[in-house]
């Protein structure tokens, strides 16, 4: 099963008022030279870049003027985004068709980004433009040059869209923008992503207020990134759900975000009570067989013969395997509706087998507390017991 993910996907009809930089003139070139079956991965675009270009900010720039040149917005289908695609998948599609909405253009801006070695991000929130909030999230990137953080946003430095047409035209302004300049326009979902050591909350974007206020508690952003990369991807999730949650529930994209995030929580937390599921189910079919040697041994009649704590410690290890399974099995949170049959009926065999496992030890403590004559006397014919659980 695939990861959920939750992400519209935004463009603007924007107006183009950005002029190209003469600086990049000369890397945009050698981009838009660059071979056809050079653009079939974002593999071999990230050989072609770091063949061409040795500092990370031109590397970046030939990043941004590859995305935003060569992939043209899908207006047709930016309402019928897949949530369901991979990452790989949609990246994919994009060099394929050349097409995509902002999710495929970030999702080439960034993995190019990385190949070349830039540290980078994808990031997600909602948009405004002269004063009006869009009602549809967007993503855009982060990437790391010369030790300080930049805003990518290759959609919007596309081109535009006006009525329901897309035209191509490089706009500048979002190129490398300043996360203080960007946060105008552009806020994430989770504060951390704002870049800002004294955040924005989502009233204060809505209200236009987005300059720096000191009187807020710092907040270090370039620390808590460092944790954050650290963190398991279900504390990840928490985390980021938390800040979500904290900066304030404003609208339907915020609240689908975070309702996003918690069923990915419960995503995780189902599936890794699943893979505890499965190990405990490993642990029970091995006391099932070691309890099937004791009764074909028992039912041989304790021959060949054994000592008395070989006799007792065969007995006792399938027991004390089926004790832990059963500790275990009953900690185990939700494994969900597909798998809570499952659960229950590996309950009630641990139990089963368990209780038929004792009543085996306790005929052994009474056959090793008899003399060795009436031991040959105590021997009747015992079913096996217990089927392994696939």
């Amino acid at each position: 099963m695939k990861n959920i993910y939750i992400l519209l996907s935004l463009f603007l009809s924007v107006l183009s008022f950005g002029q190209v930089n003469a600086g990049y003139a000369l890397i945009d070139r050698k981009m838009a030279a660059i071979s056809t079956s050079s653009t079939n991965s974002t593999e071999a675009i990230a050989n072609y870049i770091n063949a061409n270009f040795k500092t990370d900010s031109d590397k970046i720039r030939a990043v941004f003027y590859w995305t935003a040149f060569n992939i043209s917005y899908d207006v047709a289908n930016m309402y019928a985004v897949n949530f369901n695609e991979t990452s790989q998948e949609q990246i994919t599609k994009t060099l394929k068709t050349k097409k995509g909405v902002c999710i495929h253009y970030a999702e080439v801006f960034n993995d190019i980004s990385n190949k070349i070695g830039i540290q980078s991000y994808i990031i997600e929130g909602y948009t405004k433009q002269y004063g009006k909030v869009a009602n549809l999230a967007h993503a855009w990137c982060a990437a790391k040059i010369d030790n300080k953080w930049y805003l990518f946003d290759p959609t919007w430095g596309s081109g535009y869209v006006n009525n329901g047409k897309f035209f191509k035209k490089l706009n500048e302004n979002y190129f490398k923008a300043e996360p203080t300049k960007l946060i105008s326009s552009h806020i994430s979902f989770d504060y951390l992503w704002q870049f800002l050591n004294y955040p924005i909350t989502n009233n204060e974007f809505y209200e236009g207020t987005t300059q720096i206020n000191k009187s807020k508690k710092y907040f270090n952003f370039e620390n808590e990134i460092a944790k954050f990369n650290n963190l398991s991807e279900i504390d990840k999730l928490f985390e980021s759900a938390a800040r979500i949650e904290k900066n304030g529930v404003k609208n339907a994209m915020i609240s689908e975000r975070l309702e996003g995030k918690k069923k990915e929580i419960t995503y995780l937390r189902q599936n890794s009570n699943i893979e505890k599921l499965n190990s405990i189910v490993n642990n029970y079919n091995e006391a099932v067989v070691l309890l099937n040697d004791f009764v074909h041994y028992r039912n041989n009649k304790f021959k060949p013969s054994l000592s008395d704590d070989e006799i007792s410690s065969m007995i006792q290890a399938p027991i004390e395997k089926l004790a832990k399974c059963q500790d275990a099995v009953y900690t185990i949170g939700s494994v969900g509706t597909g798998n809570s049959s499952s659960l229950t009926s590996l309950k009630k065999s641990i139990n089963d087998v368990l209780a038929q496992a004792k009543e085996h030890e306790s005929f052994v403590q009474e056959y090793l507390s008899k003399s060795k004559i009436v031991r040959k006397t105590m021997f009747t014919k015992v079913s096996w017991f217990g089927v392994p659980l696939n």
